[in-house]
């Protein structure tokens, strides 16, 4: 329990009481946990609002209380990438880019995008939405995992270094199987769900090793959106159909 609320405190801003020091490798099995929790309050608060908004607006009231919920820490991460990344810049320049406070264009606009395409997706939601508004954010946060054991973490020191003091192994990954377990209340869809969070995690990782060779903490923060936003995407459009 100690290490499951120092990981609520270390990305979300739940009011859990005074903050207490931390192991990170203890912490970060239980990211997939934190993303069930934030799933859960979203799920009740789309179920209240829905009776008082039209579903647009219920869904951009949606992504607003997902980044406050956050302190928009994961957003954060997204827009320093994608100045960094999409830079065109070498390596170490990049990296250089990503720890500059400012924000870019191309992170201003990747943030806007990740936000659209999130709302696109939750508007769109109709059967299961409940379960998809839980299981997703877990996803998101799981995907977490996936960086720091595949790819080495590209700085000397930094907020993320902690995490990587331990290798990653397979044990870390227990608490995946509650959003996995969650996912089968979907039937045919869960086997859509799992097959577009390999894809997207994949992609990710692919991309990240090709440009940089590395993972950093923005960049983790990013995994997170992208494959929150792509995940409520895919599966709207199954719902679409």
């Amino acid at each position: 329990m100690r290490n499951l609320i120092s990981a609520l405190q270390f990305i979300t801003i739940l009011p859990l009481g005074k903050a207490r020091p931390y192991d990170p490798p203890k912490m970060v099995p239980f990211f997939p946990l934190v993303g069930i929790l934030l799933g859960l309050i979203l799920a009740l608060f789309d179920a209240v609002a829905a009776k008082f908004w039209a579903p647009p607006v219920v869904a951009l009231l949606d992504v607003i209380l997902l980044a406050v919920l956050t302190g928009a820490f994961h957003l954060d991460g997204l827009g320093d990438t994608a100045d960094g990344l999409l830079s065109s810049r070498p390596r170490d320049e990049a990296l250089e880019i990503m720890k500059d406070s400012r924000l870019g264009t191309m992170g201003l606009v990747a943030i806007l995008f990740g936000l659209a395409l999130k709302w696109g997706g939750i508007t769109g939601l109709d059967a299961h939405r409940a379960i998809f508004l839980i299981v997703i954010p877990a996803y998101a946060r799981a995907g977490i995992l996936f960086g720091m054991r595949y790819l080495p973490y590209g700085r000397p020191a930094g907020t993320g270094k902690p995490f990587f003091g331990e290798k990653i192994s397979l044990k870390h990954f227990w608490a995946c199987i509650f959003p996995i377990g969650l996912s089968l209340l979907l039937g045919l869809k869960a086997i859509g769900l799992n097959l577009a969070f390999v894809i997207i995690i994949g992609m990710i990782l692919l991309f990240y090793k090709k440009r940089m060779g590395c993972i950093t903490g923005d960049m983790l923060g990013a995994m997170v959106e992208i494959t929150e936003a792509g995940l409520f995407l895919v599966i709207s459009f199954g719902d679409a159909l």
